[in-house]
């Protein structure tokens, strides 16, 4: 079932702003360099005093520290690579959402939101397991990243009133009639059509230190690893899904290594047509686990958990379709419901973005040259190295109904991550 086409339709309506958690649940890109201010190299317009003030919302400062944390964050480390005219820009976007957090922290304030400490507790504890980090190296990131406990509490407590906010203001949207679920189907039958393809799942071992709760930091370790797991998938009565939450060295570990439904096109574009033809083989059964795969760098080890031999027509019968059209329907108001509060929100506050007002002053002493050196940053825009801004300050997919609606999708648009150079084919299977 395809209903990529529809759910992106309608999401394009998104603008960043709101704070969603699920970027704090790994905390992954947070802990990716980032920390302090800018370095002296990049000053620039905007200073590097970290006690400068960036923007007030409703006289509350914004400063420069937070602005120049973010930008870390999202140039992932390569902000001292970025021109002062670059920098200028990257500080201005994640400036632009911090300002949108605030307005909407305020009003979760102002509509009496309150959050118990053991919610904000309840949290904390949360993000600290799920780093996959001992506690001794998740104090010592949130140090790098500027936090101590206290801090990090009150950024806690801060994302958690802004969610409630939303989840209040959209809890008004009312399930969707069967009428217009019908009429949803029938005016979009191109989207329920599941491909031919497979369900995949893997547990992914990288021999490079990620810093994101990788144990294994080198090819010895990987090699090692590796071995212990696959001895481990081989038993009878091996739980795929729960090694692969205790192994795995990738995001998808918290869904059991579940990568979704990927259809044989995507297969043969993301994993290559070797890799395609052995999923696709009646050879390979489901159930079956392979050895470990090379794909860019990392090791993968999948397993198959159903087959789609044929393009499948689904109907309003076929299981599931209903409830994820009505999902999609709610999920996509909520969407713009809370982007519309947030708007007169915005409206209404009072925001003097000094930031912005430097530049406007003195646009002529931004240097488009970078330091001495630096090629084009990686993982950056070369003129907005902040080029997502709803990463900004460490959380991810700050539309919270975006998040929802993106959920709605099925299997066959999940992220098949590796690329077409993969060595051998799925057919060197275990069992």
């Amino acid at each position: 079932m395809d209903m990529s086409k529809g759910a992106k339709a309608i999401v394009q309506i998104n603008r960043n702003g709101f704070f969603s958690l699920a970027g704090m649940v790994l905390l992954a890109a947070f802990f990716t360099a980032c920390g302090g201010g800018p370095t002296a190299n990049n000053s620039g317009v905007g200073s590097s005093d970290p006690a400068e003030v960036a923007a007030k919302v409703n006289g509350k400062a914004i400063t420069m520290e937070e602005v120049d944390r973010a930008v870390k964050q999202q140039a992932q480390g390569q902000e001292s690579k970025l021109s002062p005219l670059e920098l200028a820009g990257a500080r201005l976007q994640v400036l632009q959402s911090l300002v949108e957090q605030e307005v909407m922290f305020q009003k979760a304030e102002k509509d009496n939101i309150v959050l118990t400490e053991d919610e904000i507790s309840g949290e904390v504890n949360k993000n600290k397991t799920a780093s996959g980090l001992s506690v001794e190296e998740f104090d010592k990131r949130l140090k790098e990243a500027g936090f101590d406990e206290k801090s990090f509490r009150e950024k806690i407590k801060r994302d958690l009133a802004i969610q409630k906010l939303v989840d209040k203001v959209t809890a008004r949207i009312e399930t969707p009639k069967d009428k217009e679920i019908v009429d949803f189907f029938n005016s979009n039958a191109e989207m329920f059509v599941k491909k031919r393809g497979v369900r995949l799942a893997a547990i992914v071992v990288d021999p490079a230190d990620g810093g994101q709760g990788d144990t294994t930091r080198n090819p010895a370790e990987a090699d090692q690893k590796i071995k212990e797991i696959l001895g481990k998938v081989s038993q009878p009565a091996s739980d795929f899904a729960a090694l692969a939450r205790e192994y795995s060295e990738d995001s998808s570990k918290l869904q059991g290594g579940d990568l979704g439904y990927i259809s044989e096109q995507d297969l043969k574009q993301n994993f290559g047509e070797q890799i395609a033809a052995g999923f696709m083989s009646a050879q390979f059964e489901v159930g079956r686990v392979t050895n470990a795969i090379p794909l860019q760098g990392k090791a993968y080890i999948f397993k198959l958990q159903e087959k789609i031999e044929q393009d499948q027509t689904l109907t309003l019968e076929s299981p599931d379709v209903r409830p994820q059209i009505q999902k999609l329907l709610v999920d996509n108001r909520k969407q713009l419901l809370a982007a519309s509060y947030q708007a007169i929100a915005m409206n209404e506050a009072k925001i003097e973005n000094n930031l912005a007002q430097k530049v406007v002053t003195n646009p002529n002493e931004l240097s488009g040259a970078r330091p001495a050196g630096a090629s084009t940053p990686s993982n950056t825009n070369a003129n907005t190295a902040a080029a997502n801004t709803s990463t900004a300050n460490g959380n991810s997919n700050v539309n919270t109904a975006a998040n929802a609606s993106s959920n709605t999708r099925p299997a066959s648009n999940a992220n098949a991550r590796p690329a077409a150079n993969a060595a051998n084919s799925a057919n060197a299977n275990r069992r």
